[in-house]
């Protein structure tokens, strides 16, 4: 679920060309997308309870919902240009939203486990679909002068998603069923998939990368290091936050009602962190990159040895939810010093990492959870965040060829990238 920086796609195929207005209709339409396809992804993290129940399976079985999600995107994100390498890009978004919209609707009204996840697969590929294609799609619709106003868009439907699409999923669960917050999420989805027919302009398929592009990028200095600290990173998270509910829970003071607040908490946090970080990334992400995976694990065991204030507990996910999103700026701007010149590349290993970390913090998270329990989770949450804050510093380091690359470009009277 992430962007690239805002420079253009290393792409050759002609684009429409953008009137001087930008178009908001066709990018809140994206927006709107980007919004439901995070809620779907993560509505289990705060309806598992129910769900599990409902399926007639442990909570850390239900958790697999979110892990095949990430499993088949791990898969799509680098290779759905290859796939569909002449598709219009509109209609390959219109397409993925209708696979959104059947994969909620089928989970559903799915009586058993098995069905759920096969409904989740079809998500996953919606989901890294999407993403790998918004950055085109959105430099098409607003022109690459303004790719960075128009990636902003989606963007902010991952935070509004984080701060007011899985809150309002349990909400709809508590009043309702945890079924009918997928349907409804269903059907808007579809919805959304007539409203980008309507509102995208064609978008002609560009010339995609190939594999061994994307296997050479990942062979430059410190990139491989800088990715497996990501992944470390996401992993973390992702433990925590997939069985979030279940953590919070465990405080007597936590009930049922208030743990939607303070998911929404969390999601405010998101919002305000991803507004102040992204003030300061460009100068400050070096540091940034070793600072926000530290703070997430000390918010993690905040979470777990604080339970008895549910003042100090809104407080730690707030706190988390901030520097996470700090998180996502920062592996992305990241990206953008790194691999200039490889941008489409890199952004698709970082959504090639992400899911990865999330597949098997789904997997391995569930078997912690249903034999140990969840703070033996959140332990090692902040193991892999630490672990990944010490492997991405040090791909922070520039290597001694680029240095003297830099050097001699300097007496050159060439200003460095």
């Amino acid at each position: 679920m992430t962007t690239t920086a805002s420079c253009p796609p290393e792409t050759g195929a002609a684009t429409p060309q953008p009137s001087t207005r930008l178009p908001y209709a066709a990018l809140l339409t994206m927006m709107t997308m980007s919004f439901l396809l995070v809620s779907s992804e993560f509505m289990p993290n705060g309806v598992l309870t129910e769900m599990a129940a409902g399926l007639g399976v442990t909570p850390g079985q239900a958790g697999q919902t979110v892990t095949v999600t990430a499993l088949v995107g791990l898969v799509v994100a680098p290779t759905i240009g290859l796939a569909f390498p002449r598709l219009d890009r509109r209609s390959l978004l219109i397409w993925l939203a209708l696979a959104a919209a059947v994969s909620n609707l089928v989970v559903a009204v799915a009586p058993n486990l098995p069905l759920v996840l096969l409904a989740r697969f079809l998500l996953g590929a919606a989901l890294s679909g999407f993403w790998s294609m918004s950055v085109a799609v959105a430099a098409a619709v607003a022109g690459p002068a303004r790719l960075g106003r128009a990636v902003t868009f989606t963007s902010a439907g991952v935070s509004l998603a984080t701060v007011a699409g899985v809150p309002l999923g349990v909400l709809l669960s508590e009043v309702l069923d945890w079924r009918t917050a997928f349907a409804v999420i269903g059907i808007v989805t579809g919805l959304v998939a007539i409203g980008l027919r309507t509102l995208l302009p064609s978008v002609p398929a560009a010339d995609v990368s190939s594999l061994r592009l994307l296997v050479d990028t990942l062979r430059r200095p410190r990139v491989g290091a800088g990715l497996a600290g990501h992944v470390l990173v996401v992993l973390g998270h992702a433990l925590a936050y997939t069985y979030v509910r279940l953590a919070l829970e465990r405080s007597p003071q936590v009930e049922a009602s208030q743990i939607v607040v303070l998911l929404a908490i969390f999601g405010a946090g998101g919002l305000i962190g991803n507004a102040v970080f992204g003030m300061i990334v460009d100068r400050r992400y070096a540091v940034l990159s070793v600072t926000a995976p530290i703070v997430i694990a000390a918010m993690l065991a905040g979470v777990i040895l604080l339970d008895g204030s549910l003042l100090a507990i809104g407080v730690v996910v707030f706190v988390w939810g901030g520097f996470f999103a700090s998180w996502l700026i920062v592996v992305n701007t990241w990206v953008g010093h790194r691999m200039p010149d490889r941008l489409e590349a890199g952004g698709s290993l970082v959504v090639v990492g992400f899911q990865g970390a999330i597949s098997l913090a789904g997997a391995g998270g569930g078997l912690l959870v249903d034999l140990v329990g969840v703070e033996a989770v959140y332990g090692v949450a902040a193991v892999a965040l630490l672990a990944g804050a010490v492997l991405f510093g040090r791909a922070q380091r520039r290597p001694e060829s680029t240095q003297a690359a830099v050097a001699t470009r300097q007496d050159e009277g060439v200003r460095p990238v």
